[in-house]
C-alpha cells in the first residue's frame, strides 16, 4: 500500500472518529422537560442486564458526587450486588434526616423494565438538578433510595437465557418440581436454538383452529359448524426424563418472590408461589434489612408489569381493617393524581379488583412499617394506539401494532420442526421481549410520566414547618411560648398503622435555651385545653402530625433570652426556628 493511500485512510478514520463526538453544547435546543446536554448520556430505548444496571449507576455515582451516593444493600442468592443509589442534595442536611422515599422494580425476574424507571429517576434527578428549580427544592427536601432491581440473579437469567415473556417469575434457586430428583429437568427447551421460547402448533384435521387468513401468523377460532386445521401444542419443549410429560417442570412449582414477605404470609397450599417462610429469600431480607435501618422512609414503590394499574394493598380480604378511612385518604388523593399523570393506568385495590395475594411486599411495606406504598404494573396496551384495547397478548392489537410500528421485529414466523414425540410441528410466535415489556420507543415516556407519580409521591411525603411563636408575658419572670408545627404536605408523620402497632416513636417538638417549668399539648387553642407532659416537659412527645394541618405546644418558661424550637420527626425529618 502506497504512502498517499495510507495516509488517506488514516485522515477518513480520524474525521470518521470525530464525527461520532458527543454535540457541543451550543448546537442542542433545549427540549421543555428533559436535560439538554446530559453528564451521563444513557438512551432509554432498550433495557440492562445486571452488569449494564451496575455501569449505569456507576457513572451517576461519579458524575453527580454531590447529589447521588452508590453503596450495595446486600448481595443475592448468586452473589450479585444489590445496588442502591441515595439521591438527595448532600449539601443541604443530613439525609436521614430528610423524609424518604424508597422505589425498587424486577421482583419477579421477568418484568424488566421497572429497573430502567427507577433508574432513569435517578438519572432525571442528578441531571436535571443544575436548572430546574422544583427538583433543587426538592433534593433539599427529601432523599430516594433506589434499588433498581431486586432480583438480579432472575433479572439475568430472563435476559441470558430462553424464555417467554411470562417466565420465569422467580429467581435462580434450583427447585425439584416433580419430586423426581432431578431439578428443572423438564423446563422449556429451545428447539430452534433461537434464544426464544415460542409456541408449538401442528397440523390436525380435529383441530380447533385455523389461520387468520388476514394475518397469517395469527391463529384464531373456528366456530361450532367450522373445522379447524391447528391444534396447540403448548410452549416450546420436550419430555427430558421420560415420564411422558412435556414441560412439567415448567408448569408446576415455581416460588414467588412476591409471596416471601412478612405480612399476611401464607404456605404454599394456601398461597401458591410461598417458598419456606417469611423472608426466606437473600433478596427480599436485604431489602428488609435496609428499610429497617431508615426509619425515615415515609413512601415507597415497586415497579411490576404489566396492565396499567396502580395498586394499594390489601392483598388479602382479611386485611380490609388494616387500611383505615384516614390512611386511604392519603393514598387516593396521591393515586388519583397518578391517574392522571400516566395515561391509561387505573388506580386499584388489589383484593377487591383484582385476587387474593398474601405475603406481598405491598402489603408488608405498610401493614409491617406503616409506610404508604404503590405497586405500579407497568406497560398496558392502551400505549399501543392511545386506546382502550384487550390485554390479551395475542389479540388482534398486538398483531396490528407489531406490523405497523414494530415492522413485525416482534414475531418469529412459523417454521416447521421435527420433534422427538409430536413429530412434523411448527414453532413461532411473539418473542419474550414483547407483550409484557415495553418497545423501545415507548419506554422513555412511560418512565417519565411513572418517575413523575413517584415525585409526586415523595412531595407529599411530611413537610414539616415552626410556623408561629407567640410570647405572653406571666409576671415574676415567668413566660409562655406557645409554637404552631404545621404539615404542609398531604401525608401526616405517622400512618394508622404506625400509630396503631407504635412502629416509629412520637414526634419531638423541643425547646432549648431557655429553663422550662412546664411543657403541655395544645388541644383547642380558641378554648385553651392542654394536656401537661410532666416528664421532660421541654420535648413534647407527639403521637401524629396530619397532613395538611398543624398542632399546637406550649411551654412556662423562666427567665428571658434566645431560644429555638425543633421538630424532630422520623418520617417528618426536622424543622428549627429560633428567637
Amino acid at each position: 500500500m502506497s504512502f498517499t493511500i495510507r495516509f488517506i485512510i488514516i485522515l477518513f478514520l480520524s474525521a470518521t472518529v470525530i464525527d461520532t463526538q458527543s454535540q457541543n453544547a451550543d448546537q442542542i435546543f433545549k427540549a421543555a422537560g428533559s436535560p439538554a446536554n446530559p453528564k451521563v448520556a444513557i438512551s432509554w430505548n432498550h433495557y440492562n442486564d445486571h452488569g449494564g444496571i451496575t455501569e449505569i449507576c456507576k457513572k451517576i455515582a461519579a458524575a453527580y458526587p454531590e447529589l447521588a451516593k452508590l453503596e450495595s444493600i446486600g448481595k443475592s442468592f448468586k452473589g450479585r450486588e444489590m445496588w442502591c443509589l441515595t439521591i438527595t442534595d448532600f449539601k443541604k442536611g443530613d439525609p436521614e434526616h430528610k423524609p424518604g422515599i424508597y422505589i425498587d422494580g424486577n421482583i419477579h425476574s421477568n418484568e424488566i423494565q421497572g429497573s430502567e424507571f427507577a433508574m432513569y429517576t435517578a438519572w432525571y434527578l442528578t441531571e436535571t438538578f443544575k436548572d430546574t428549580k422544583f427538583i433543587q427544592e426538592l433534593l433539599a427536601d427529601k432523599v430516594f433510595y433506589i434499588v433498581p432491581t431486586i432480583n438480579p440473579d432472575g433479572r439475568d437469567s430472563y435476559f441470558h437465557e430462553p424464555n417467554t415473556a411470562s417466565t420465569p417469575r422467580s429467581g435462580v434457586i434450583p427447585i425439584d418440581n416433580d419430586r423426581d430428583g432431578m431439578v428443572n429437568e423438564d423446563g422449556y427447551d429451545d428447539l430452534d436454538g433461537d434464544g426464544e421460547i415460542l409456541l408449538m402448533r401442528r397440523k390436525s384435521n380435529n383441530g380447533r383452529l385455523r389461520v387468520d387468513p388476514a394475518d397469517p401468523r395469527r391463529m384464531i377460532q373456528v366456530g361450532p359448524d367450522e373445522k379447524g386445521t391447528y391444534e396447540m401444542l403448548g410452549l416450546e419443549g420436550k419430555d427430558n426424563d421420560g415420564d411422558g410429560q412435556v414441560n412439567e417442570d415448567g408448569y408446576t412449582f415455581e416460588y414467588d418472590p412476591n409471596r416471601d414477605w412478612g405480612w399476611g404470609w401464607q404456605p404454599n397450599y394456601i398461597q401458591n408461589g410461598a417458598y419456606k417462610y417469611p423472608f426466606s429469600l437473600p433478596e427480599n431480607r436485604n431489602v428488609l434489612n435496609f428499610v429497617m435501618k431508615h426509619p425515615n422512609i415515609a413512601a415507597a414503590q415497586s415497579y411490576h408489569n404489566a396492565g396499567g394499574m396502580i395498586l394499594r394493598g390489601p392483598g388479602g380480604q382479611e386485611d380490609v381493617g388494616t387500611y383505615n378511612s384516614q390512611d386511604v385518604q392519603v393514598y387516593d388523593a396521591i393515586a388519583k393524581k397518578g391517574e392522571e399523570l400516566i395515561p391509561g393506568y387505573r388506580y386499584l385495590v388489589v383484593h377487591k379488583d383484582l385476587y387474593s395475594a398474601y405475603g406481598g411486599e405491598l402489603d408488608w411495606f405498610y401493614g409491617g412499617r406503616g409506610i404508604y406504598t404503590y405497586s405500579n404494573e407497568l406497560w398496558t396496551p392502551y400505549l399501543m394506539f392511545n386506546k382502550d384495547a384487550t390485554r390479551d397478548p395475542q389479540d388482534n392489537a398486538s398483531y396490528q401494532f407489531d406490523r405497523f410500528l414494530l415492522f413485525k421485529d416482534a414475531f418469529v414466523d412459523w417454521h416447521e420442526y421435527n420433534h422427538p414425540q409430536y413429530g412434523k410441528i411448527e414453532i413461532g410466535g411473539f418473542k419474550k421481549n414483547f407483550g409484557r415489556a415495553h418497545p423501545g420507543f415507548l419506554l422513555e415516556s412511560d418512565a417519565h410520566r411513572n418517575m413523575a407519580f413517584t415525585i409526586y409521591h415523595c412531595y407529599h411525603t411530611p413537610k414539616l414547618q415552626v410556623d408561629t411563636i407567640i410570647e405572653k408575658d406571666l409576671g415574676d419572670g415567668l413566660k409562655e411560648i406557645t409554637a404552631v408545627i404545621s404539615n404542609q404536605r398531604i401525608m401526616p408523620t405517622h400512618s394508622s398503622q404506625d400509630i396503631k402497632f407504635n412502629i416509629e416513636r412520637p414526634d419531638y417538638i423541643s425547646i432549648t435555651g431557655a429553663k422550662v417549668i412546664a411543657g403541655m399539648i395544645v388541644d383547642n387553642p380558641d378554648l385553651n385545653i392542654a394536656r401537661e407532659q410532666k416528664n421532660n416537659p421541654a420535648t413534647i412527645e407527639v403521637s401524629n402530625i396530619p397532613g395538611l394541618d398543624e398542632v399546637t405546644v406550649r411551654w412556662i418558661v423562666q427567665g428571658s433570652g434566645k431560644y429555638t424550637i425543633t421538630v424532630d420527626s422520623k418520617k417528618g425529618g426536622l424543622s428549627t426556628k429560633s428567637k
